[in-house]
Formats: structure tokens, C-alpha cells, sequence
């Protein structure tokens, strides 16, 4: 079985993870999905205080070479041990969550297009982009609702840090993108996506 990877980027409060929902929602048990802030290297060497002063917006924050090495497993039709990332604790957790080989594997993730050896593995490449209003209060609302973030570490965070790499490191990947879209709500780019993976699905097995 050959897998398609599907690489899901865009700056944080984009609309990706939305975008990538919603195609996990669609095709369900028939795709399989990774999230790359799985592969947050593990930090428990430090603080708590410490893993909170942590740039999460710069590659070197992520442990790519697992994330390579676990596509291209994938792709030889392995299944792999995920990582779990903890955002309460701002750090890897101690639980693993197994992946199996898909014929579609979404990948989703700020930083999944910049890496040139990921891109490679990469067979259609989505980029979101939105307003950078947008963004910061989708950010805002996700990680004190949803990560239990308080609002002030929230903003600290995005001006000293989340902004800045975005431009440097987030928003240059965009012309590495086969489909770009405005929003993880857009239904043209949905259906678009969804009738791609739909036709690889159907596809019979080489």
C-alpha cells in the first residue's frame, strides 16, 4: 500500500488544525492523522518555569528527525509509536499513541513545510493562511479555553516569540505550498482537498 502524505501548514490561528478536523471528520478510520506539535521535544530536564520560557515557534524546538523517521515508517507500511504532547505541562507526556499506515496520512502543523527532508516526503503540500488579527484571538481564545493557558502568558508569549518566528520561519514556507487557502473554513478549498483524497481512496492498490 502506498501512502500520500498531506502536509497541512499555516501560521498558528490559522484555520489548519480546523481544516485538518474536518477532513479527519469526513474520511474518519480511512485516513490517519499526526499533528507535529506531538514531536515537541521532551523537556523534563527543566522546570516548569523553565518549559514555560520555551521558544515552541523555532525549529529546533521540534524533534523533526523522529517525525521523518516515523513518516517514512509509515510510508513502508509500519505502524508507529506517537508521542503525546501535554500542553497543560508544556511538555512530552510518558503516553505513546500508535499510528498505522493509511493509503492518506494528514500531516498538520506550523512548521511541517519548512523542514526541506520533511517537505521531500510530503506529497501535496496546504498552506492556511488568515488576517493576523485573526489569528492572535483564535490563539488566545484555543489556549486558555482549550490548553489551560492563562491570558497573560498567552500574550506575552505571541508578541515575544510567536510573532516574530512566524515571519521568519512560518510565513516563507507559503511559496513552498501546492494549494494555498484563506481560512480552515473555506468550502471551495475543502471540497477541492476532500475529492483528492476521496479519489486516492478509491484508488485500488498498486
Amino acid at each position: 500500500m502506498k501512502s500520500i502524505i498531506i502536509g497541512i501548514a499555516g501560521g498558528t490561528g490559522s484555520g489548519k488544525s480546523t481544516f485538518t478536523n474536518r477532513l479527519k471528520d469526513e474520511f474518519r478510520d480511512d485516513v490517519a492523522v499526526i499533528y507535529h506539535d506531538n514531536y515537541y521535544k521532551d523537556q523534563s530536564h527543566l522546570t516548569f518555569e523553565e518549559r514555560v520560557k520555551t521558544n515552541y515557534d523555532h525549529p529546533d524546538a521540534i524533534e523533526t528527525d523522529l517525525l521523518i523517521e516515523h513518516i517514512r515508517e509509515l510510508k513502508e507500511g509500519k505502524t508507529i509509536q506517537c508521542p503525546v504532547y501535554d500542553y497543560s505541562q508544556h511538555n512530552r507526556s510518558d503516553k505513546v499513541t500508535a499510528v498505522e499506515p493509511k493509503k492518506v496520512i494528514l500531516l498538520e502543523g506550523i512548521l511541517v513545510l519548512a523542514d526541506e527532508r520533511l517537505r521531500d516526503l510530503i506529497d501535496i503540500k496546504v498552506y492556511v493562511e488568515a488576517d493576523a488579527d485573526e489569528r492572535i484571538l483564535r490563539r488566545v481564545i484555543r489556549d486558555v479555553k482549550e490548553r489551560g493557558r492563562d491570558i497573560e502568558g498567552v500574550v506575552e508569549q505571541y508578541l515575544t516569540t510567536v510573532k516574530p518566528m512566524h515571519y521568519l520561519y512560518v510565513e516563507p514556507t507559503r511559496s513552498t505550498a501546492d494549494i494555498v487557502i484563506n481560512s480552515g473554513k473555506n468550502p471551495i478549498a475543502f471540497e477541492l482537498v476532500r475529492n483528492s483524497i476521496k479519489k486516492i481512496l478509491e484508488t485500488e492498490e498498486m
